[in-house]
């Protein structure tokens, strides 16, 4: 009796799979209860040296991977960090690979790297922090060809069922982000040397709120606008 209650607790501490394409499917099946939504955002950029006010915007999503960020003036966050759904970094064709375990907060994750096999993508590497129980991604760290490595959080509210975040948190460093000519300009001259002379880190935060999930979103949100 003693033996099959050790041979039972053996096999379930390692009942984990650690085979990192089953891991990405149950990220992606879990993810695909979602046909589409949209949300409000807040965004708030913390840079040292730069005063980018508040913003509000309406983020639009529907499957496999159509996104419509409405907004005015903002442009800091990259296009492949607008959409935190997992299709936008486990797409097309790639090679998993399983790295380690790793708690984040109270959670076990798995982390995997993903590498793109189409070289005509801008991203090299994604190292993608899965939650074990839950199947959710809680962080990203991605490696780009133009816009150096970045990294997403994603922290979630427990109680809404659908696998979509409350906050992301977008961490980067600065003197790779294209910013546009209307805060370069705005930064007062003793920093832009500060800003020349090494990589700076800035974060923003992202907050949603107000999700409509599974709406039954028009194809026509998606495109783009006629001016």
């Amino acid at each position: 009796m003693l033996l099959i209650l050790l041979v039972f607790l053996f096999v379930n501490i390692n009942a984990q799979s650690t085979d990192p394409n089953e891991i990405v499917r149950a990220v992606l099946n879990k993810f695909s209860q979602v046909r589409d939504y949209e949300v409000d955002i807040d965004i708030k950029v913390d840079v040292e040296f730069l005063k980018v006010p508040d913003a509000r915007a309406k983020l639009y999503f529907k499957q496999p991977d159509k996104v419509k960020l409405k907004s005015e003036g903002f442009a800091l966050l990259p296009k492949d960090g607008i959409d935190f759904s997992p299709s936008s970094i486990i797409k097309g064709n790639y090679t998993a690979i399983f790295e380690r375990r790793e708690i984040i907060g109270e959670f076990p994750t798995s982390v995997i790297k993903i590498v793109p096999i189409n070289e005509n993508t801008s991203v090299i590497l994604n190292t993608v922090w899965i939650d074990d129980k839950s199947n959710i991604i809680r962080k990203v760290e991605t490696t780009t060809k133009t816009q150096g490595t970045y990294t997403i959080e994603l922290f979630y509210d427990n109680e809404f069922k659908y696998p979509l975040p409350k906050q992301m948190i977008f961490s980067f460093n600065v003197d790779k982000m294209n910013l546009p000519q209307t805060f370069t300009n705005t930064t007062p001259k003793s920093n832009r040397k500060k800003f020349k002379d090494g990589p700076i880190l800035g974060k923003v935060y992202v907050n949603y709120s107000n999700f409509k999930v599974n709406k039954n979103l028009s194809d026509t949100i998606f495109e783009n606008d006629k001016e």
